[in-house]
């Protein structure tokens, strides 16, 4: 049947120490994967991606598997030093909660009130003014909407 996706969007908040008490919805999906493991990054500093380590784990392979001459070779480099600079790996404590990594913390504005969206295979966390800004800047075109069919 496979595992449930994780979607949809769910306020939250960022303690003082740094901590995404991750919401009950999301955990529930994120205990499927049978880990206390994640890793934590960002592809541009203004969000934080959440990772099940094993997802990530599957990321590195296929980016690992790329043939040296293949021109996709700088976009994995690229990758790779971004979600290096940003990431690290955690452990959920028995709390549901995250340490988001401290530069990514800063620079993404994660302090008090987030939103953390479902990305099927990955959360999303963002800056709640961040996610309200994006969505009036960047609407849904026409043609993207063809994709959902």
């Amino acid at each position: 049947m496979g595992r449930m996706k994780l979607r949809g969007n769910c306020p939250a908040k960022v303690d003082e120490k740094g901590r995404l008490k991750v919401p009950a919805p999301f955990l529930e999906v994120l205990k499927e994967y049978g880990s206390t493991q994640f890793y934590i990054t960002s592809l541009d500093g203004k969000s934080a991606r959440i990772y099940p380590l094993s997802v990530w784990t599957k990321k590195e392979e296929q980016l690992s598997a790329l043939e040296p001459k293949d021109p996709a070779n700088q976009a994995k480099r690229k990758i790779l030093f971004w979600t290096s600079y940003y990431g690290q790996q955690v452990e959920i404590d028995g709390q549901g909660r995250l340490l988001l990594p401290g530069l990514l913390r800063d620079d993404a504005k994660l302090t008090a009130e987030v939103d953390v969206l479902g990305a099927l295979d990955y959360l999303d966390v963002m800056n709640h003014v961040g996610v309200v800004d994006r969505l009036k800047s960047e609407p849904v075109t026409d043609d993207e909407l063809n994709l959902l069919g």
